[in-house]
């Protein structure tokens, strides 16, 4: 099986040698470690990705986007990261039957803009112009009241 290894972080092959753009005559190309370990362990691998390198895996090639799209383990791990800031949100969803990838895709962004809030990243904003081109989603009413309460420690 072909890979684009020109895509892919030397992080991710297995190979006694290292890794070249194109093979040579003589070099072995890399092994694609997903062929060769237990899908088990190359979900496992994959679970130690954060939310955007784990994207970018998944478009490698179709095995390594079939192990990612079907592995539970590698979503619930990132949402449990998104959990520690938007802890109601996903409790109420995955209450509600919804798996860890769903669950993950509805509160990511939520988490991103929350922690920004939390942490004073708006807190100088003088008017809604300087929010152009940032990612808003709408926030429930408990969190807002966290966020005030951060402001109101600062």
């Amino acid at each position: 099986m072909q890979h684009d290894s020109m895509r892919t972080s030397p992080v991710f092959l297995v190979s006694k040698r290292r890794a070249s753009p194109r093979p040579t005559g003589d070099t072995p190309a890399p092994e694609n470690f997903a062929e060769t370990l237990p899908t088990e362990m190359s979900a496992k691998i994959f679970g130690e990705l954060e939310a955007g390198s784990l994207c970018s895996a998944s478009r490698t090639c179709k095995l390594w986007h079939y192990i990612i799209e079907e592995s539970d383990q590698v979503w619930r791990r990132q949402c449990l990261l998104v959990g520690a800031v938007c802890q109601r949100e996903v409790d109420s969803d995955r209450r509600d039957g919804l798996s860890w990838k769903v669950t993950l895709v509805k509160n990511y962004t939520r988490s991103r803009l929350k922690k920004d809030w939390l942490r004073g990243r708006y807190s100088h904003v003088r008017s809604a112009e300087e929010l152009i081109g940032r990612k808003m989603v709408p926030l429930d009413a408990e969190t807002w009241g966290e966020i005030l309460q951060a402001e109101l420690d600062r």
